[in-house]
């Protein structure tokens, strides 16, 4: 096998095939990681890879149209088939030969990554990834070229076959697709040869041993497939009167028995055992949160996906599959929209979209739409919108949490006085949170409703009444619990101060003006304050800004007093005052009569009772849980926000899983740095391969 290795190798750079093959395919991967990595600065080689893939369509089929049909067509077969060496080392010699001439592309590409390093921060594990997926397929395909170069005698009807029979792999599932958008036995035999599905699914970043194990096992098959196809012909040369098409037929139908049945093996096995997330965010990970509450499970649940399974959202569909294999209490099922197009209505009176779950328990059920599991910003510049978070699950930890959960706890939002409302994005984190809020207003109650686990002012224009705050301070001496946000009117509000005076806190006048630029943004109005570590600021300390633009201070009346626990998690610097003639300031200089810092803007007081504690939350900025506010500091006042109300309605155990993060942290590449990369990996590699292999053609065309 050796000699047959070493003769084929040199064949192939002599004759020019090789060096020009390499040279295409460095062109072509030059060419993408310079458009996608350097120009537009993506971290993710695996877009130049997937890219790519096209290529061996044309390449392959005319790297291996000679491999085997020119030994037929100049009888130069007969004497390796007479020879004493097997056809299976025959094969492999040449197949071999073909993998090497491919591995120096793969090999130069595996220096890609770290160039991009050195300009940014690079999902490495995906990056080096993609580059075993396109090896794994371009192997596949050369040992597909190599079958059917063995079934002829003609160089161009090899590499026509070839690039019918690699194009047929790539396209496969739009042509199953096209076929039956349900899926019939038809498609499931053509889905054999889908070459296309497994090298996504490791495009994606999870390393599929199920994927490893179809390219592996197909081109074994195919390789196998080569060596029966030239047994023939090697007995026929030999031993005129032996026929040995009984034993080829037996051996390949149990080759297809033994690459069938080891996919469907590996098919079988839980997801937790054949794909590790190598995503940098672990996507398709669930986190202990969410294993330590589904091994809690004692109930059963049902998750239907509305959508045929082989045209499911593949990141969904794997994170579905982990929560099937990590609990005997978890069925998923897929329902098809066009075969039962109103299965749905069983749950919800509204449309919902393709790839949306309805989680169903014995108690109550929930509707995830699929809009609702990606995260996505729109910019209003370009009118375009962009993907920027995956939240497949925690929609569906939530939603698990919700069908099974006895109670809920109840929040309600005051109104009546010109409370701010909270936008879609903040009830649907309160949604989430399995937390049901209703508005009210206390003039239609007697007192506090007796359900609420907390009660939110947010950001009143107006004063509360006597009543209202007298029925405040009730619910607070019963152990309620209070989230208060505040801003600044210009006008007094008394009875909203009696109701801080009960915490033993109050609100200094004007509007605080920071001095340290590293506690605004822009203006000394928009503060970011400092953020200290507590259950309010978790997963926000020491990774987020908080943004309190037009926020006054809070003052605590004695830090000592008996019975009260203060807790400032949000403040601003010692050089912060608070400006008190807010109308006719000229500019951000202290004047006299304004109040020195440093302030609270955000503060825990907690009042010992009798039985039990009273508990309020001060929020100094009344818009602060405004998505204006939140989009400035990616979603931090949102999760505090959550984090806040979350901590007040008592959850046994937190499901609050965020959201898996898509943005990227682009590369910076300047220019000219790019400009010289992209010249050296398209071109001066490129042609220096052409180069080499037009010098070694002219010296043997001389001689």
């Amino acid at each position: 096998m050796l000699a047959i290795y070493k003769r084929e190798l040199k064949s192939y750079f002599r004759s020019f095939i090789g060096l020009l093959f390499i040279a295409v395919t460095l062109f072509f991967l030059g060419l993408y990681f310079t458009v996608y990595n350097l120009l537009n600065g993506y971290p993710y080689f695996a877009y130049s890879v997937s890219s790519v893939i096209f290529l061996f369509m044309l390449s392959v089929p005319i790297l291996t149209m000679r491999i085997l049909a020119e030994e037929k067509r100049s009888k130069t077969d007969q004497l390796i088939l007479t020879a004493p060496v097997s056809v299976g080392a025959v094969v492999m010699g040449k197949f071999l030969a073909l993998v090497t001439i491919f591995l120096i592309p793969t090999l130069i590409a595996c220096v890609y990554p770290l160039i991009m390093a050195n300009f940014g921060s690079v999902p490495m594990g995906e990056a080096y990834l993609s580059i075993l997926a396109f090896f794994l397929f371009g192997t596949a395909s050369i040992a597909v070229g190599v079958f059917i170069s063995s079934l002829t005698e003609s160089q161009v009807i090899a590499a026509v076959l070839s690039f019918a029979v690699l194009f047929l792999g790539y396209m496969m599932p739009s042509i199953c697709s096209i076929i039956s958008s349900t899926g019939n036995l038809l498609t499931r035999l053509l889905g054999c040869f889908d070459m296309y599905t497994p090298f996504a699914n490791l495009l994606e970043g999870t390393l599929n041993i199920g994927s490893i194990v179809y390219f592996v096992s197909l081109t074994a098959l195919v390789l196998f497939l080569t060596v029966q196809s030239i047994q023939k012909r090697r007995y026929s040369v030999s031993v005129k009167n032996l026929s040995f098409s009984a034993y080829s037929t037996g051996m390949i139908a149990l080759a297809i028995a033994v690459v069938a049945a080891a996919n469907l093996v590996i098919g079988e096995m839980p997801s937790s055992w054949t794909a590790i997330d190598l995503t940098s965010e672990k996507l398709y990970s669930l986190t202990d949160q969410t294993k330590e509450f589904v091994n809690n499970m004692q109930e059963d649940v049902t998750i239907y996906v509305i959508v045929n399974e082989d045209n499911q959202d593949t990141t969904l569909g794997q994170t579905l599959q982990r929560y099937d294999d990590l609990s005997d209490h978890i069925t998923v099922e897929y329902v098809d929209p066009t075969v039962n197009p109103r299965f749905h209505t069983q749950y919800t009176d509204s449309t919902i979209s393709i790839n949306s779950l309805i989680v169903v328990s014995d108690k109550r059920n929930r509707v995830i739409d699929y809009s609702d599991i990606y995260e996505s910003s729109f910019d209003y510049s370009t009118y375009t919108s962009t993907t920027t978070g995956y939240d497949g699950e925690g929609q569906i930890t939530s939603a698990l949490d919700y069908v099974l959960s006895d109670d809920l706890p109840k929040v309600y939002l005051t109104e009546g006085h010109g409370e701010y409302s909270l936008s879609s994005s903040f009830t649907d984190a309160l949604t989430k949170e399995n937390v049901e809020y209703e508005t009210i207003n206390l003039m239609d109650y007697d007192t506090v409703p007796e359900d609420t686990a907390c009660l939110i002012i947010n950001g009143p224009q107006s004063d509360l009444s006597a009543d209202d705050a007298d029925k405040v301070t009730s619910y607070l001496e019963s152990g309620g619990k209070v989230i208060l946000i505040t801003g600044y009117t210009g006008s007094e509000m008394p009875n909203r101060d009696a109701l801080l005076e009960y915490m033993g806190m109050s609100i200094a006048d004007g509007l605080v003006v920071e001095q340290d630029q590293n506690y605004y943004y822009r203006s000394p109005y928009y503060l970011l304050p400092d953020v200290s570590a507590d259950t309010y600021t978790s997963g926000i300390y020491g990774n987020y800004y908080i943004f309190a633009p037009y926020s006054q201070g809070i003052l605590i009346a004695d830090e000592e007093a008996e019975g009260m626990t203060y807790t400032t998690f949000l403040s601003t610097s010692e050089s912060a005052y608070s400006k008190v003639d807010i109308t006719n300031m000229e500019n951000f200089e202290k004047s006299e009569g304004d109040i020195d810092g440093p302030f609270g803007v955000g503060v825990e007081a907690v009042k010992a009772l009798e039985e039990g504690e009273a508990t309020m939350v001060v929020y100094s900025c009344d818009q602060l849980f405004t998505d204006d506010a939140n989009v400035m500091v990616s979603g931090a006042n949102q999760m505090m926000f959550v984090n806040t109300v979350g901590g007040f309605v008592d959850h046994e155990v937190s499901v609050s899983i965020p959201v898996k993060s898509y943005q990227v942290s682009y590369l910076t590449v300047n220019q000219s740095d790019a400009v010289l990369i992209g010249l050296v990996t398209t071109i001066v590699l490129p042609v220096g391969c052409l180069a080499a292999g037009f010098v070694i053609w002219f010296r043997r065309r001389k001689r």
